[in-house]
């Protein structure tokens, strides 16, 4: 199988329905498969709650171990939306380490460099 450039955008609240999850689920196992060269995760809308550090879910262990998992891979991240998270009063507060803020500018250059894009 060729290379691939994968975006995945994950909208759905961490809390409530299985979109967030579901989506932190594929992004871990895409990011550990050897074809996957850039793999950019953005969360926006209400998944941006799932980067705040020390909550008891699923969701925050999810992206703190995806976090740890791909540092210091050039080829994958993990982004919160600078909009979706200054709309819910979330930019200035502490992040899951690793987290980057990214800008819809941001979102636009992957998703046109992109093999695929995937939401949840």
């Amino acid at each position: 199988m060729s290379e691939q450039k994968i975006v995945v955008i994950i909208n759905s609240a961490p809390h409530g329905n299985e979109a967030c999850l579901s989506g932190l689920r594929v992004a871990g196992a895409l990011a550990a498969r050897a074809e996957v060269v850039d793999l950019r995760l953005l969360l926006m809308s209400d998944a941006t709650v799932a980067a705040l550090p020390h909550q008891q879910d699923n969701a925050g262990n999810m992206i703190e171990a995806l976090v740890s998992e791909l540092a210091g891979a050039a080829n994958a991240s993990v982004h919160l939306c600078r909009t979706c998270a200054q709309a819910r009063g979330l930019v200035d507060l502490a992040h899951i380490e690793g987290v980057r803020i990214a800008t819809l500018s941001d979102l636009s250059e992957w998703v046109v460099q992109a093999d695929k894009v995937l939401t949840f």
